[in-house]
């Protein structure tokens, strides 16, 4: 298990980018999978990094396990290579836009989120 004083920067880093609630995470993750002619099971829909954000959001700190860890540094990375926080949010403007978009909501965090 990682030292508590990086548990806990990393705990902050990852609530920080992660913006959507769990609640609204399930929903876009269900959205996100369903299509005209099938729905996946609310358990099953999102990718699996998704499925696991959604996972940590519902945790306390204390519970994090090892794999939660390296999951939430992939994000909080991710969302930083993606996203310039200071300049967030910013308007979509092409297709290319909203496919970034739709892929940081799969990870929690949405970009027109005030």
């Amino acid at each position: 298990m990682a030292d508590p004083i990086e548990t806990e920067a990393l705990w902050e880093d990852f609530h920080r980018v992660v913006n959507m609630t769990s609640a609204e995470l399930a929903a876009w993750l269900r959205v996100r999978d369903s299509d005209e002619e099938a729905e996946a099971l609310p358990e099953e829909a999102g990718t699996p990094t998704g499925r696991h954000v959604l996972a940590i959001l519902q945790k306390r700190r204390t519970d994090l396990t090892d794999d939660d860890l390296r999951v939430m540094h992939r994000v909080v990375d991710t969302v930083g290579d993606l996203v310039d926080m200071e300049d967030e949010p910013e308007p979509e403007r092409t297709p290319q836009d909203t496919r970034r978009r739709h892929r940081l909501m799969t990870l929690g965090h949405d970009p027109l989120k005030p």
